[in-house]
């Protein structure tokens, strides 16, 4: 083959390779959102970064590949790249990937509650003792403040009988 022909084969591989990235890491962003719900505005901000790199990453392979100019057949070839990822996985990578990282997040949490049990407790019977040592320190305030009081009344009286 010539290799002006051989160079259009490589842009257009890379341009099916750019598609199957794009929506590999875009599947990637739907498995996080069936993990932490979020709301519209975050969504939409979320999607706007994503295409605004996605954007970027194309741009740059086709001023690398092709010196800035857009060729139809390399949308042609992100497309066929999109739609072979999305044939052949489908939606059982985000199924499988939010289910794993579900059950290894459970995992976790369950884990660090077992670890940290002891130091629960522990914040728990500091707590008390806190709450203990303040209900003490406010009776002995009140009591220092009855014996001042009184004896302030005390000097009081014997300096108006003189």
């Amino acid at each position: 083959m010539s290799r002006e022909i051989v160079q259009e084969l490589t842009f257009f591989t890379h341009s099916v390779i750019m598609g199957l990235v794009i929506t590999f890491i875009y599947d990637w962003i739907r498995v996080l959102r069936r993990l932490f719900r979020h709301g519209t505005v975050f969504m939409s901000m979320e999607d706007f970064l994503f295409w605004l790199a996605c954007g970027i990453g194309v741009f740059y392979m086709l001023y690398r590949e092709n010196d800035g100019t857009l060729r139809w057949f390399a949308v042609l070839g992100a497309t066929i790249g999109m739609f072979f990822y999305k044939v052949v996985v489908r939606d059982a990578f985000i199924n499988v990937m939010s289910t794993c990282l579900h059950k290894i997040m459970w995992f976790v949490f369950r884990l660090l509650q077992i670890v940290l049990k002891p130091l629960k407790c522990l914040i728990s019977a500091g707590k008390t003792f806190v709450l203990c040592l303040g209900k003490k320190l406010k009776k002995c305030k009140d009591f220092i403040k009855k014996r001042l009081t009184a004896i302030i009344k005390t000097i009081r009286m014997v300096l108006c009988k003189r």
